[in-house]
């Protein structure tokens, strides 16, 4: 690990078992950790505690710190000579605003590095058993997000994404799914098209609800999830197990301690 250097660290999906291993070191090796709201607390809790920590946690709607207050505490902090972790969940460079970061911190001439986490996306197919590209189902897939600015429409190109044979996964559309939902079926995607909503994957909160196009905004609004949520949209959606593969074993051994590196 370099002094001065910014590390844009993805956290993975909350399983602290499916972080990388250069997460896991960087995390045990840093001076100061700067954290959003969606790293689980699993993660958080292996932190070691003289690590300095800093939330900047953002929720939808609720910004804590706005995002340039972020990146001249990024540019601080380095120009102060630390080690600086920003961890983010899922992946820093998959809607984690990692490169907003790092454009910032290439202009202040602070060295960074990415260090990549296993996104919300691939974490919710595999605790759920839905695979996101299936022969015979789904040829590909494509990420979106359900956020927008406040009082503004989703800007989404609705007809290149009302494809049946691709899987769409909207990420934080909680508030949005209604709206995009009506879209795809104007756009002509099928309305029994299999839905699957999924909130806190791979960690002992982790809570799922099956629905199809046209019901998922009315069974949202019945019976929701809390945020962020994250929706699989397709016919590989209906693959979802009843029983997942990757429930978290919440009586697991914890975590090996980790050792402290020299070079990450």
């Amino acid at each position: 690990m370099t002094p001065g250097t910014v590390y844009l660290v993805g956290a993975g999906p909350g399983d602290p078992d499916l972080l990388t291993v250069r997460a896991l070191r960087l995390i045990g090796g840093a001076d100061v950790v700067v954290h959003d709201r969606l790293v689980s607390p699993e993660i958080m809790a292996l932190i070691p505690p003289g690590t300095r920590r800093i939330s900047v946690g953002k929720a939808a709607g609720a910004h804590s710190v706005p995002q340039d207050q972020i990146n001249a505490l990024l540019v601080r902090l380095a120009r102060d000579g630390l080690t600086v972790v920003r961890l983010k969940g899922g992946d820093p460079l998959i809607f984690g605003r990692g490169s907003e970061e790092a454009a910032q911190l290439e202009a202040a001439g602070v060295p960074y590095s990415y260090v990549p986490g296993i996104t919300a996306a691939q974490g919710a197919a595999a605790a759920t058993g839905v695979p996101l590209t299936h022969r015979g189902l789904a040829t590909g897939v494509r990420y979106v997000t359900g956020h927008r600015a406040e009082g503004q429409p989703l800007a989404l190109d609705w007809a290149a994404l009302a494809d049946p044979e691709t899987t769409l996964v909207v990420y934080m559309g909680a508030g949005a799914i209604p709206e995009i939902a009506a879209q795809l079926m104007s756009a002509g995607m099928p309305v029994d098209l299999p839905v699957l909503a999924v909130a806190h994957a791979t960690t002992p909160r982790q809570a799922s609800r099956r629905s199809t196009l046209a019901r998922i905004g009315a069974d949202m609004a019945a019976n929701p999830l809390e945020a962020p949520v994250l929706f699989i949209i397709g016919h590989v959606a209906a693959l979802a197990d009843a029983i997942t593969h990757l429930t978290p074993e919440i009586m697991r051994p914890p975590v090996p301690q980790f050792r402290l590196v020299a070079s990450v």
